[in-house]
């Protein structure tokens, strides 16, 4: 993924940008594979209530996501034993969350044309509880944001459901946070922006979002990869600084109230628009 093509020098805008993805890729364990799958485990350990949500009509989808991984073989070396030792859907469910880096939302589609969010398993949200939203359809799920769903909500709806199955999809999504946390559920106590937070406690909060079409259910499976990078690492990119920081500028108040970052937001376009020395 690379940075520059999410942050053009453009105006912030609610947008449908997708482009073709690698599922195989997206899934695949990275060198931090054993210390995510570690932290994953642990939530799960601590409330798994918190981070998992299974309905009853979401069972079939679940065991479509297990098949098409175990099919395209994107699930790591350990996960013949623990799916084994499932005695339950919802046992399966934990086990999935806990084999995959990436969090993941089950997706079932309605007579009238909507999705409704039916399974899923998600450790790292942002700011944003999985349970409060089970049983919705997308546009509950997206009404919260300011603007969102009258913009884009009958185009999300649209391209679910026009999506072929097996093709992978990927966007991105982004905030500012002032933790590095990748757990950023809302009963968390994490730290919180000031209008005296400095650059260096600024972090930029990606979203890296992939979507595919079961074949059999016509469900779709939705992963959410957390990224996080240092503000001071971002600006060392002139494209990315400049996109990022006309974004802020031109963000309307009630989407940065609602994202949070009102109060530094200042801070972080002065920092972004300052020129390094050569």
């Amino acid at each position: 993924m690379n940075l520059a093509d999410w942050f053009p020098d453009e105006d912030h805008r609610f947008y449908m940008r997708f482009e073709l993805g690698n599922l195989a890729d997206y899934f695949k364990p990275t060198e931090s594979h054993d210390k995510i799958v570690a932290e994953r485990r642990r939530w799960f350990v601590t409330n798994p209530a918190a981070y998992a949500a299974l309905l009853p009509e979401g069972v079939p989808l679940l065991d479509e996501a297990i098949t098409l991984a175990q099919g395209l073989q994107i699930l790591p070396a350990e996960s013949d034993g623990l799916l084994a030792k499932a005695k339950s859907p919802w046992e399966k469910c934990l086990a999935l969350g806990e084999l995959w880096e990436p969090d993941f939302v089950l997706l079932k589609p309605e007579a009238d044309e909507t999705f409704r969010v039916v399974a899923g398993c998600v450790c790292f949200p942002s700011s944003w509880s999985l349970p409060e939203k089970i049983g919705h359809p997308m546009e509950f799920v997206h009404g919260v944001v300011p603007g969102l769903h009258a913009v884009l909500g009958k185009q999300i709806n649209s391209m679910l459901g026009k999506m072929k199955p097996g093709i992978a999809w990927q966007r991105m999504n982004w905030s500012l946070s002032a933790s590095p946390e990748l757990n950023q559920h809302p009963e968390r106590v994490l730290p919180q922006f000031a209008s005296t937070t400095p650059p260096a406690e600024i972090y930029l909060r990606l979203e890296d979002q992939t979507l595919v079409k079961l074949p059999e259910t016509q469900g779709v499976l939705f992963g959410i990869r957390i990224l996080v990078h240092p503000l001071i690492e971002v600006k060392k990119d002139p494209d990315v600084a400049r996109g990022l920081a006309r974004a802020l500028k031109t963000m309307a108040e009630p989407v940065a109230a609602y994202k949070k970052l009102s109060a530094c937001r200042a801070t972080a376009v002065q920092f972004l628009d300052r020129v390094l020395p050569l």
